[in-house]
Order: structure tokens, then sequence, then C-alpha cells
């Protein structure tokens, strides 16, 4: 086996140099070297790439792949904040100006199905223990003083509601999702590249925990709840009110234009454009007229997407991002990219935990989007609640998001 000699004399060097000075500069009739086209020699140093074994290996790119499910999010400035009359008097989400880098976000809730996969798999391959752990509980459906038990029996299980959002589950569970689906999801990308074969054949180490090279140039990055100011951003999906150059010309009180909840256009005039709580009592309306058409969750393609291609962002269930609470985030935030992870610059002993109900620490979680048993006034993007992240509910799920490498916006 030739053995890769980093410090080459200067006779190698200036070889190198005359051999490679004519690629490594200009490529393609004129151009420069770029990701997808890095050419056959370095544009630092001259030295071939791929040539000979021990050479610096330089993969085929041809951009980041296709993930499933995922929409494409274009970033860009964006006013977030609450435009809703703060009736509740938490003060917590006050507009400023931010810009957030293009990602990638699951056009649907994951469903019911897709954690009975995750659970298939995991039961496979993982201990009694963490299979448990990651078991829904079915028991957020269970009320004293209401009839409920069908669906802590038969809402995550039956056929009948595989393509509803899987509820029950804690954000520490989406978590563990996320990690598990970015390591089967890039398996497969590696077995349609051929990528085990390959290593077979070379007599090379597989990679341990599923964990492939990122310099493969077919793996994706890692699956991961959204930000906070990913989910509003998506959310609004002011992709299609720009005005001239530079301007929108209107923001949103909810994933659609207008103040209406009803659809104003065609055949679906006067349908509801979201699954939530009418009133007091009424989730669905009346017999022979149930508009909304669901008393309880609905499948995760019901009512238009908005202009992201996303669906259900505003009702049907809640949906725990990433960010850690605090009531004063927005004044701390960095305008790009922002996030809060952590309590810094707002630390959790700073609070009176008794005009809090010990709900400001760094295990508290924020949700949004408003659900099928909120009223209408939680499916504004900007509204904000939160919740232990060990905890669950009947009313919150969760989507997945993924960063967009290898771009500056």
């Amino acid at each position: 086996m030739k053995k890769f000699v980093p410090y080459l004399n200067a006779s190698a060097i200036l070889v190198g140099l005359t051999v490679g000075i004519s690629s490594c500069g200009s490529l393609g009739g004129g151009g420069h070297a770029t990701s997808n086209d890095p050419g056959a020699y370095s544009s630092a140093t001259g030295l071939a790439y791929n040539e000979e074994e021990g050479d610096f290996q330089v993969n085929d790119f041809r951009g980041q792949p296709e993930g499933p499910n995922l929409r494409f999010i274009e970033g860009g400035r964006t006013i977030l904040g609450s435009f809703e009359e703060d009736v509740a008097n938490s003060s917590d989400n006050h507009e400023r100006t931010v810009t957030v880098a293009s990602f990638y976000m699951d056009e649907t809730e994951v469903a019911n199905i897709h954690w009975l996969e995750y659970l298939h798999y995991v039961r496979l391959d993982s201990s009694r223990e963490f299979y448990e752990s990651a078991l829904p509980d079915t028991t957020v459906w269970a009320k004293n003083l209401a009839y409920n038990d069908p669906y802590v029996d038969h809402y995550l299980r039956y056929p009948g509601f595989r393509f509803f959002p899987v509820v029950g589950v804690t954000w520490k569970q989406a978590q563990d999702y996320c990690l598990w689906r970015s390591i089967v999801v890039n398996q497969k990308l590696a077995e349609d590249a051929g990528y085990y074969d390959e290593a077979i054949e070379a007599e090379a180490d597989l990679p341990s925990a599923g964990r492939i090279p990122l310099e493969s140039g077919f793996v994706l990055p890692n699956y991961r709840l959204p930000t906070e100011a990913e989910w509003e951003y998506a959310a609004l999906a002011l992709i299609g009110t720009q005005w001239l150059d530079e301007n929108q010309t209107h923001s949103r009180l909810y994933p659609w234009d207008g103040h209406a909840l009803r659809n104003p256009y065609g055949k679906q005039l006067g349908t509801f454009l979201a699954n939530f709580k009418r009133g007091r009592g009424d989730y669905a309306g009346i017999a022979g007229k149930l508009n909304d058409g669901a008393m309880i969750t609905t499948y995760i393609y019901d009512y238009p997407p908005n202009d992201f291609g996303l669906y259900n962002m505003a009702g049907n269930v809640n949906e725990w991002v990433q960010d850690v609470y605090r009531p004063l985030s927005y004044q701390d935030f960095d305008d790009l990219n922002p996030v809060r992870r952590d309590g810094f610059l707002d630390e959790e002993d700073g609070y009176d935990f008794s005009n809090y109900n010990s709900l400001i620490n760094d295990r508290v979680r924020v949700y949004k989007g408003g659900s099928w048993a909120d009223v209408a006034y939680w499916m504004s993007p900007g509204q904000r609640r939160y919740l232990e992240e060990d905890s669950a509910t009947s009313t919150i799920g969760f989507r997945c998001a993924m960063i967009r490498a290898g771009t500056n916006y």
C-alpha cells in the first residue's frame, strides 16, 4: 500500500504545480472551481485530487439531497412577534426584525404511522427500557368527566388514525425521534449511493452508530426540531406578499391572508381554514354541516397549505420547538437566526417562582401554533406557550426541520 507523504521535496512540488496549474485555476471553459465542480487539482497547492491512493479525496457533490417530506423554506428578513391583542398580559413576544437563514421543514406534522414505524425499529435494535421510554402517553386523552376512553386505546394504533398527528409525546421524545430519523435516512442514502458495498469491497471500517462522514457528499444534515424563529417564520410564509423589490405589502395574523378564518375563494368558499375550537363546547359545528370536520385532531393533509407548502401550521396540534422559554427572549435574541438554548443572560434563579408557577427554568420548552382544542387566538404564529420538556398532552405534536447546508442564505 502506498503511504502518503505530506511533505514533498521542492522538485516534486514544482512537478505537481506544472502538471496541475492549468486545471486548478480554470474549469469548464474559463470558470472557477466550485463545490459542485472542484476540478482535478487543488487551487491552493496544485496537488491532484483522487488520482492515486493517498491523494486527498474530493467526492462528487450535486447539492444537498432531497430529504423525505421536507419543504424548502427560503430565508430572509422578517418581523417576528405577536400581532394579536395580548389578552393574557404575557408581554413575551414583542415585534422585532430578524433574519432567518434558509432551511427545510416537514410539510406535515409527524403522524401516528411515522411513530409506529419508529417504535418498530427501536424494538428491533434497542433495549426494552429505551423502547418503553419511546412509547407515547396515550392516557393524555383520559378525562375524569369525559368519555374519551376510545382515544386512549385506539388513537395511536388503529389504522384509521394512521395519518393523524402523533400526540402524547414529550419534547425529549421528539428529540430522540429526530436523531433516529437522521440515522435511518442517511443509511438509506448511503445504500442507494453504494457506500456500504464500496466499503466492504475495500475492506474499510464502516461507520459506527450510523454516522457517515459529511465529506461523502450524499448524506443529509440532522433532522431536528425547528427553532421558534424558524417555526414562526415558516408559519407566516410571507413569500407571496412582496411589493416591488424590498417591501412586503402586509404581514399576516394567521398563516393565510386576511383576518377571517374561512376560505373566501371558489368551491371551498365559507369552509374553515384550520382545525380549532370555534367556541365553548363547539369543536366542529353541527351535524350535516360539520365544516371544520374534526372534533379532535384530523388528517395531516387537511386544509390548504400555506405559501411555503406547509400543512396545518395553525390548528390541529400545537408543535414543540427547540427553544427554552423565557418571557423576555425577544429582547435578548441575536437578530440573525435567533434561538434560546438555555438561560444565558436570563438565568432561572432570577425568577420568583411563586409568580410564574415554577415554570421558568431550563427544562421548559416553547410550543406554537394552536390545536384542535384551542380557540383561534392561539393560532396566530406569534403566540407562544410553554411546558416542561418531559410532559405530554393530547394537543401537542411536532414536525422536524433541517438546515440548508452549503449556502450563504
